[in-house]
């Protein structure tokens, strides 16, 4: 499984294609610039099944419709962050003076769903926190794509519409540290990291140790 990300949009967010050797992909969290990712797909030579969004602010949404209508590819959410895509004050593309909508979501998401791409599969965690709905993607003995659940060494914002700091918080230290230390970690935002990094150095995490 081959894993190509690109940064996108004014906020650098972290998109990534996911595709096997015969050329089926997803893609997780198109935010913005979607020219730049349909480049990728054209290149490589992909067929994109699906859009993953790892929660519905602005930033990670906002080219899901354009690859949509150029793919053909099915666009996922997990159930509790489907309101968002409806209303700009939720996806925060108000607070950005645009008022974004994203309508004709395909697969509404929950804890324990699989994402088949090829031979490797997704497996769908629900980390609420940052949005009621928030996810990560587990890809079994690779990584895990937490969206804007964790960073290096820090953690997604709570202060907008549906965030708990200490629901997200929970959600970390009950779901994604108990994972393997070698696991890459793939952020919505910043560098790599891995499990086991972030569990000895990521100071929301170290005073749960």
């Amino acid at each position: 499984m081959e894993i190509f990300p690109i940064t996108v949009g004014s906020l650098d967010t972290n998109c990534y294609i996911l595709y096997d050797n015969m050329g089926q992909g997803v893609i997780i969290d198109p935010g913005a610039d979607p020219e730049l990712i349909l480049a990728q797909i054209d290149k490589k030579k992909l067929n994109i099944e699906k859009i993953i969004l790892t929660h519905g602010h602005f930033d990670h949404i906002g080219g899901a419709d354009t690859i949509k209508a150029k793919t053909g590819a099915k666009i996922a959410i997990h159930n509790q962050d489907e309101e968002l895509l409806l209303d700009g004050y939720k996806n925060l593309s108000r607070m950005m003076g645009a008022d974004y909508k994203l309508e004709g979501v395909d697969i509404l998401l929950e804890e324990g769903d699989t994402i088949q791409i090829g031979n490797d599969k997704l497996y769908v965690i629900h980390t609420p926190g940052h949005t009621k709905g928030g996810l990560c993607l587990l890809l079994e003995g690779r990584g895990i794509f937490t969206g804007d659940t964790l960073f290096m060494y820090s953690v997604g914002r709570t202060d907008f519409y549906g965030g708990d700091h200490d629901i997200l918080i929970k959600s970390i230290i009950e779901k994604i540290m108990p994972l393997d230390d070698h696991l890459m970690i793939y952020p919505g935002h910043g560098p790599t990291s891995t499990i086991g990094n972030e569990r000895s150095r990521n100071p929301y995490i170290k005073q749960f140790k």
